[in-house]
């Protein structure tokens, strides 16, 4: 039963990220004078519906549907010749670049900011934070000195990604192949730089047990301040990006295969998995909110990549039209990029499908 009721705070919790992206494209369309022929919060049937001329004094035409519709999974905002030009003189399609531009770009950056905002709302909770400072090597660690690390040391960057967070560390000293890692640290003050410096994971003692791992302790706590705290929200959120765009290298390259890929099914399951095995309900909830925050700057960033059918693909093409009317004052027909967007919204779609199936098949296998 409790992990029914995480099941379904995850998937309102997707709805609610849905809905302000698409908030985030209806708020800016309507500062800029585009038309918008709906604005729906949830999806499937109408629940309830009103026409109104909210934050539209210059038209008493053709007002906005506003609707709530049964399922709380999403929403939607549809302007006026989104895909072609109807001839509207407020038509998304007759718009100037920049306009589209910030408007294609409201949703991302509206979950950009639900995301920052979850973080530091958890961050505000916390009163100390453990920091990348050495306070002691494993017995057996061979390079310990002044020529390697010592106690003290903090770290500051591993292979060239900034050490913000202590788990940073961990994070990116785990992707090295063990072959060499290039440190930077300070020390007494000073920054110290510590190419390929030959650490890998090995088997160490310790006192509860044996461990394998870098034989590097991070013992040190610091209390934070309000401001250390919103600072480390900040952080957070940050990382959060850097996460995302290291796990897309990661399938590019290789590193992650595809079958590793997740949907709405998987992740809602993780989730849920992740709030029903917290050892307290208040535990719990902050856990999903921290996931929901991952995965609110997840689609900031990948919805503005520049694959046709997402925003960063339209926002591809405005800027392309507008390098290619600078030229050669012409425009690619728009029945034409129509084409482009509607055949990847299908490959997505498909995509979507085959996940979402292996979803299914990996929670009942």
């Amino acid at each position: 039963m409790v992990r029914f009721l995480y099941i379904l705070l995850a998937i309102l919790l997707f709805g609610v990220l849905i809905a302000i992206h698409e908030f985030g494209h209806f708020f800016t369309a309507k500062l800029l004078g585009v038309k918008v022929n709906e604005f729906a919060i949830g999806m499937g049937p109408a629940i309830w519906q009103s026409r109104k001329e909210r934050g539209e004094p210059w038209s008493c035409e053709e007002k906005t549907l506003y609707s709530l519709r049964a399922f709380p999974i999403g929403g939607y905002c549809a302007m006026e010749g989104e895909d072609e030009d109807t001839g509207d003189p407020r038509a998304f399609s007759r718009q100037k670049g920049w306009k589209k531009v910030i408007i294609l770009s409201a949703g991302s950056f509206m979950n950009f900011v639900l995301g920052l905002v979850i973080t530091v709302a958890l961050f505000l909770g916390v009163s100390q934070a453990r920091v990348p400072v050495i306070t002691q090597f494993a017995d057996g660690f061979q390079h310990e000195g002044a020529a390697g690390l010592m106690v003290g040391d903090r770290i500051l960057e591993v292979d060239g990604h900034g050490i913000w967070l202590y788990a940073d560390v961990q994070n990116y000293l785990s992707r090295n192949d063990g072959k060499g890692v290039d440190l930077v640290v300070e020390r007494a003050g000073e920054r110290l730089v510590l190419d390929d410096f030959p650490m890998g994971r090995y088997d160490y003692e310790f006192e509860n047990g044996r461990y394998h791992g870098f034989g590097l302790i991070f013992g040190q706590v610091e209390e934070l301040s309000l401001l250390d705290r919103v600072g480390q929200g900040f952080a957070q959120t940050l990382d959060f990006v850097r996460i995302v765009w290291m796990s897309l290298g990661d399938l590019v390259t290789g590193r992650v295969a595809v079958s590793e890929l997740s949907g709405v099914i998987g992740v809602v399951d993780v989730v849920s998995e992740v709030g029903a095995g917290s050892e307290t309900v208040a535990l719990g909830i902050q856990n999903v909110f921290y996931f929901m925050a991952l995965i609110a700057v997840n689609l900031a960033v990948m919805n503005m990549l520049p694959i046709p059918a997402l925003d960063g693909g339209r926002i591809f093409f405005v800027l392309l039209n507008g390098a290619i009317y600078a030229v050669a004052r012409r425009r690619i027909p728009e029945k034409y990029e129509g084409y482009v967007h509607a055949g990847a919204f299908v490959v997505l779609l498909v995509l979507m499908a085959v996940v979402a199936l292996h979803d299914v098949w990996n929670i009942f296998a």
